[in-house]
């Protein structure tokens, strides 16, 4: 059973589609992350800015089309709640990667459609067996994807972090579908205050940094890349992420966030001269067949 928002009662190819939207443009991430790393860009700077500066871009566009960003008190702690969470799962992520290869930690942060299935049970509310099979075959189809070959270094505590990260967004996903006290309030306000906590967050956290902060943001490339991030993996990924989670739920968005994984994937082939294997190649089939599977048996019930 979905919650819908009643302003999209009968727009379920919208939701799917910002479903796809959202995980296509996080997927993008790469693009735009990888050169800033290289330039030396500290990893808490970079998230800073991409909160910061997609914060100010919304906030302006919002003002320029007259909405309102007043919200009341006990809505602005819950919306500071979902900012911690979406923060806290790229901050868990990040840190996964210090004690596990990237591969290894996709694969196991793609456990939140899981997290989010077993969330919605608690709340007696049901997964269909058609988005059941579309779970199990994703996650099957990003290890095949994502995971590492060779020796896999299994870490404790970076498997333990990458999973933090998939359950805080799964909280988050569930959250924003579920409460009815940020009901009324717009996608757009939704992700503007999740991102100004993210910006006071990852500003905080900056602090105790050894690097200097503005570290390898001296060029005009940095300054794209950064603006580029804040944009399209932040922004956009967050406004389709809150506008498909109350269309569709939280359980069919999280099956549609895979676009992230294979966008990932196909960024580093085309753009960074990583080499695409046939095992991957045969995960991408899997995950694009179950999603297929997913839209239409959803089409078809809606």
């Amino acid at each position: 059973m979905v919650y819908r928002d009643k302003r999209f009662k009968n727009s379920t190819a919208i939701g799917l589609i910002a479903g796809m939207a959202a995980g296509i443009s996080y997927g993008l991430n790469p693009l735009f992350g990888k050169p800033l790393l290289q330039a030396g860009v500290p990893v808490s700077t970079m998230l800073f800015f991409r909160y910061f500066i997609s914060t100010i871009i919304l906030g302006v566009w919002m003002v320029a089309r007259g909405e309102s960003l007043r919200v009341k008190a006990r809505e602005l702690r819950l919306l500071a709640v979902l900012g911690l969470l979406f923060s806290c799962s790229s901050i868990t992520l990040f840190e996964s990667y210090k004690f596990i290869p990237s591969g290894l930690a996709t694969t196991l942060v793609y456990l939140y459609p899981i997290f989010v299935s077993l969330i919605m049970v608690l709340l007696k509310k049901y997964p269909t067996w058609q988005v059941w099979l579309s779970i199990g075959a994703t996650t099957f189809g990003v290890v095949l994807l994502c995971l590492p070959q060779g020796n896999i270094v299994l870490h404790t505590g970076g498997m333990v972090l990458a999973a933090l990260s998939a359950l805080s967004y799964a909280l988050y996903l569930v959250i924003v579908n579920r409460s009815e006290r940020i009901r009324h309030i717009s996608e757009h306000s939704l992700t503007f205050y999740a991102l100004a906590t993210g910006s006071v967050l990852f500003l905080l956290t900056s602090i105790p940094e050894k690097a200097p902060f503005l570290q390898g943001c001296n060029s005009a490339a940095s300054v794209v890349n950064l603006i580029g991030l804040a944009i399209f993996p932040t922004m956009i990924s967050m406004l389709t992420l809150a506008l498909s989670t109350r269309i569709i739920g939280p359980t069919r968005t999280a099956v549609l966030g895979v676009f992230e994984p294979i966008t990932s994937i196909l960024i580093g082939t085309l753009m960074f001269n990583e080499v695409l294997t046939p095992r991957m190649l045969s995960g991408i089939a899997i995950c694009i067949a179950a999603l297929l599977f997913m839209v239409l048996t959803t089409r078809r019930s809606s």
